[in-house]
């Protein structure tokens, strides 16, 4: 007897993503999986008395977006606060901090004022220091976020509340930054300072940190996404994950969660973070370590081979880089998946070099992976591509460079270097495989902005701003890949999600338009009608 389908969904304009089947009207899925893609009569011989039928109208249907690089538990406690994204002068963001302070003031005098998503331009080339705001937060303890999460802006209370009073030592390139006179400026780089910072606020209970995940990941599946790769995590997070997935509805979005390794972590937190490899549940697993070469160019933590215009960028994350290269060593013959944060060319290049050292695929059979890749070198574009490590990126982080080159991330690399950014499409000539995310908190969590600025390497909607290395744009279906069958690649789910084809996960998104026919400034505006994740409706329009 035939597989009676529980949902079947008509009428569609399908894209498959499956090469030997580009194209269907039809799909039908058993439980969480896809058993039948091809013509509407065809698949309506599955339908039975139970089945859900979906009538798509003509609108069209995609494989689930899946984000490669998110950090979706880390950002429901770093979102905290005042969003200062569009902010980028100093008056405008003394206001907002004076406003929030007002507020605070008023309704809970004992919190700290809390914001994210600052533009370094904010200061306008100027030293980051927190004596520009003191008066506008009236002393309150406060911490905000730049947009990039590497850098913290700390008032005065805040790091006396967390007892710095000079200099800090860490065992990887985070700083409290200090003055001439050995004093705290405000400006913390890097997580392991801002933590300690951050020691002293108050904590996010349990439950307002699962509410707010929830609510970040029903975002994502307002905007088609279905899946992502976490990109920071412990064993505090794996509890956090598993709780999700076995309360209330559940996980709404399939999470392949990393496992962050700092140069800190001794002998005992190595084979800690081994025992919780093969940790899963329904729809999340672990697999993966993630490690840091360097932060961001912006503040000259990111590791370059040459310095930047500012003499800095010459100091790896790890004081020493053998003791990175030992690290993906043995976690590489504990079956591990390497990711690394690489920004800067020097550090890209010594990601590379580690990951050829052990082999460059995982014991899974997944190639290890270099997060981020802002600046290449030449000469590492055929290493890259010969060793077939993936390159996992993030074109939208584009939109906070300027057309006069007067950002901080042009200025701290110089004119002849800017040429050489976020290099998508040479790496792909080159041969490398490629994935695309978010980053999000960093940037917009909403894929159809990733794949807009994917297409067109400058802002959607203004159709005469400046294009950013109009050479690196991808074409629509490059972009729609990137968040599909590459991203699925990536992670080792390449047999099983980003395409609709038979066997695979009934992880799908319906379009009111089509993400690849539409027109690239138009897509961040196309609604997602409907977001089916494991055979179930996670988002859905009122008239679907």
């Amino acid at each position: 007897m035939a597989t009676t389908a529980s949902m079947i969904i008509r009428d569609a304009n399908i894209r498959t993503q499956n090469p030997a089947q580009p194209r269907a009207e039809a799909v039908a899925f058993d439980g969480d999986t896809i058993i039948a893609v091809g013509s509407l009569a065809s698949v309506l011989e599955l339908r039975g008395a139970t089945t859900e039928v979906v009538d798509a109208g003509g609108r069209t249907l995609t494989p689930g977006l899946i984000d490669g690089h998110i950090h979706p538990l880390m950002g429901a406690a770093a979102t905290r606060g005042v969003d200062f994204g569009g902010v980028t002068t100093m008056p405008e963001f003394l206001k907002r901090l004076r406003t929030e302070a007002d507020r605070i003031l008023r309704e809970d005098p004992q919190a700290w004022l809390r914001g994210w998503n600052l533009d370094y331009g904010v200061f306008a080339g100027r030293t980051i220091t927190a004596e520009e705001i003191e008066d506008a937060v009236h002393r309150l303890p406060t911490a905000v976020f730049f947009f990039d999460m590497h850098t913290m802006l700390a008032s005065s209370e805040a790091l006396a509340r967390a007892g710095v009073t000079g200099a800090v030592h860490f065992d990887d390139v985070s700083q409290i930054v200090l003055d001439d006179d050995g004093r705290p400026t405000g400006e913390v780089r890097e997580a392991t300072a801002y933590d300690h910072v951050l020691a002293a606020a108050p904590v996010l209970t349990r439950a307002d940190g699962i509410g707010i995940s929830r609510r970040v990941l029903a975002q994502l599946n307002s905007s088609g996404i279905t899946g992502g790769c976490v990109m920071d995590g412990d064993a505090e997070a794996i509890d956090f994950l598993e709780e999700m997935a076995e309360t209330g509805p559940g996980l709404p979005v399939r999470l392949v969660t990393a496992l962050r390794h700092g140069p800190e972590r001794d002998d005992d937190g190595i084979a800690e973070f081994i025992s919780l490899r093969d940790r899963k549940g329904r729809h999340w697993r672990g697999g993966v370590i993630k490690m840091f070469l360097d932060g961001v160019i912006d503040t000259g933590t990111g590791w370059l081979s040459e310095p930047d215009t500012m003499g800095e960028g010459l100091l790896p994350f790890w004081p020493d880089p053998a003791h990175y290269a030992k690290t993906v060593e043995r976690y590489a013959a504990a079956g591990f998946q390497i990711a690394t944060h690489a920004i800067g060319d020097r550090a890209i290049s010594a990601a590379i070099d580690a990951y050829l050292a052990v082999g460059v695929i995982a014991k899974n059979g997944v190639p290890h992976r270099i997060e981020h890749l802002e600046y290449l070198a030449d000469e590492d574009l055929p290493r890259l591509a010969a060793a077939g490590i993936t390159a996992s990126m993030q074109p939208l982080h584009l939109q906070w460079r300027k057309a006069d080159g007067s950002d901080s991330w042009a200025t701290r690399l110089g004119p002849e270097r800017t040429t050489r950014a976020w290099r998508i499409r040479d790496i792909m000539r080159a041969g490398a495989p490629v994935a695309l995310g978010s980053d999000w908190p960093v940037a917009q969590l909403d894929a159809r902005i990733g794949m807009a600025w994917a297409r067109l390497r400058r802002t959607p909607g203004e159709r005469d701003g400046f294009v950013f290395e109009p050479d690196q744009r991808l074409t629509a279906e490059e972009a729609l890949d990137g968040f599909t069958t590459w991203s699925a690649a990536a992670q080792g789910d390449g047999s099983q999600l980003g395409k609709i084809e038979v066997g695979f996960k009934a992880d799908v998104a319906l379009w009111a338009d089509d993400p690849v026919a539409v027109d690239a400034d138009d897509l961040v505006d196309v609604p997602v009608h409907l977001t089916v994740v494991g055979g179930d409706v996670v988002h859905r329009h009122d008239d679907v």
